[in-house]
């Protein structure tokens, strides 16, 4: 196989590790470190002049801190040092405008983790079919739950190899993130159909072809039965605790029974989402989406004092239900999955594609009876159908005119955006 066809792909593989109470005491402890670098280095940052803020002079600091500060011991050098390089980064996307300035990271709210820069320190050996080993620096041979075929052993060489990890640990325990390297062949363009899809709540994925992927409750009923009660006594401690008292273990308890339950419903999500992009990924050549400014559409809609807002309550569900569905990942993990199996991702604007008709093109007062059902009330028309049904059609329409928002990604290439009327007949 030449050269031609193919190309490295990087990739993450996240995984579940068992560790041992004395290793999830070691592991935390490397995280808290890891934390108080960045801070560190925050606070360096902000005293520096402009002229002294170097790496080399930054590194320095960090062997002077590990030499003035004995808990800093815990964590292993290599991981201080992708500390520094991500500090750095951070600071690059913020003057390229791609993120905000880096802030101090508190303990509680910020997500604790440890970067493994490199692979060959993780010596990773598959067990048996279920378990595999990996070392962690400082910590020791901890098994995880192999659920993928990583190159390991003698299937590793210069082109399929793991690159490094990052530990992070989340409600349900510590996890291992690997970063993996492969070379693959080139996917051949895929030669299935075009389809358009409407993302929602009620019917979380609408195609143009009248296809629907819908889900369960994330959690069952008596585990929202369980989450309800678990909220009230955690309210019901916190309003009794007086001002500047610590938070009790019991509180504390609560608020770890709280979070497993969500981080079990999210866990779920992931796995619906994942399964599903699949499936389209597999099926369709060319998937065209709305682009969505999500994070305007879940704003408060309290207003201010002199101007306060209307149906607060209702807007607020509105937004739960709408962050709870992730439409923004569910486009993510299309983008990449397409583009592996040679297809292409478009993005199309969003205004008006469920109140426009998809049989005659108009728009009419109206004509969105229900929350379920349009009917066009164009009198030459009157086509009725379901509204996501209906909405995906209008998504898939205003590609084919030439309305694609973005570059493509995969084997398509740059559409211009066309400024064309509506079509008064499909």
């Amino acid at each position: 196989m030449s050269q031609d066809t193919l190309f490295k792909r990087q990739f993450g593989h996240r995984a579940r590790l068992a560790l041992s109470p004395a290793g999830v005491l070691k592991t935390d402890e490397q995280a808290h470190a890891a934390r108080t670098v960045w801070n560190l280095l925050h606070a360096w940052w902000q005293m520096m002049p402009k002229g002294k803020r170097t790496l080399a002079n930054a590194d320095a600091a960090i062997r002077q801190a590990h030499e003035d500060i004995d808990f800093l011991a815990v964590l292993p050098a290599q991981a201080a040092q992708a500390v520094l390089k991500t500090y750095f980064q951070a600071w690059k996307n913020c003057w390229d405008g791609r993120a905000d300035a880096p802030n101090f990271k508190s303990r509680i709210r910020t997500v604790m983790s440890v970067d493994v820069p490199q692979g060959r320190d993780l010596n990773i050996v598959r067990v048996h079919r279920r378990w595999g080993m990996v070392n962690i620096p400082k910590v020791g041979r901890v098994r995880f739950r192999w659920t993928k075929d990583l190159p390991v052993g003698k299937r590793a060489n210069a082109e399929n190899r793991i690159t490094g990890a990052r530990l992070v640990k989340d409600a349900l325990g510590w996890h291992i993130a690997f970063r993996v390297q492969t070379l693959e062949a080139k996917p051949e363009p895929h030669q299935g159909p075009d389809v358009g899809i409407d993302v929602g709540i009620k019917v979380p994925i609408a195609l143009s072809d009248g296809e629907t992927y819908e889900h369960v409750e994330w959690l069952t009923d008596k585990e929202k039965a369980k989450l309800l009660h678990l909220e009230q006594r955690a309210a019901r401690r916190q309003r009794h605790r007086k001002p500047g008292e610590r938070i009790s273990r019991r509180l504390h308890h609560t608020y770890d029974q709280i979070a497993g339950l969500r981080a079990k419903a999210k866990r779920r999500t992931l796995d619906w989402q994942h399964q599903t992009t699949t499936a389209i990924a597999r099926t369709y050549g060319t998937v065209v989406v709305e682009a969505l400014t999500v994070t305007n559409m879940v704003k408060s809609a309290k207003g201010t004092v002199e101007e306060p807002g209307r149906d607060v309550a209702q807007k607020s569900g509105l937004n739960r239900s709408i962050s709870g569905e992730a439409w923004g990942r569910t486009v993510i993990m299309l983008t990449y999955r397409t583009a592996r199996h040679g297809g292409i991702l478009h993005k199309v604007p969003a205004p008006n594609t469920s109140r426009r008709c998809s049989a005659c093109g108009f728009i009419t007062p109206g004509s969105r009876e229900s929350q379920a059902v349009f009917v066009c009330k164009n009198p030459d028309c009157g086509w009725s159908g379901s509204a996501d049904w209906n909405a995906a059609r209008n998504v898939l329409h205003l590609y084919r005119m030439g309305l694609a928002l973005i570059p493509a990604v995969g084997r398509a290439v740059v559409r211009r955006v066309k400024r064309v009327k509506p079509a008064t007949a499909r």
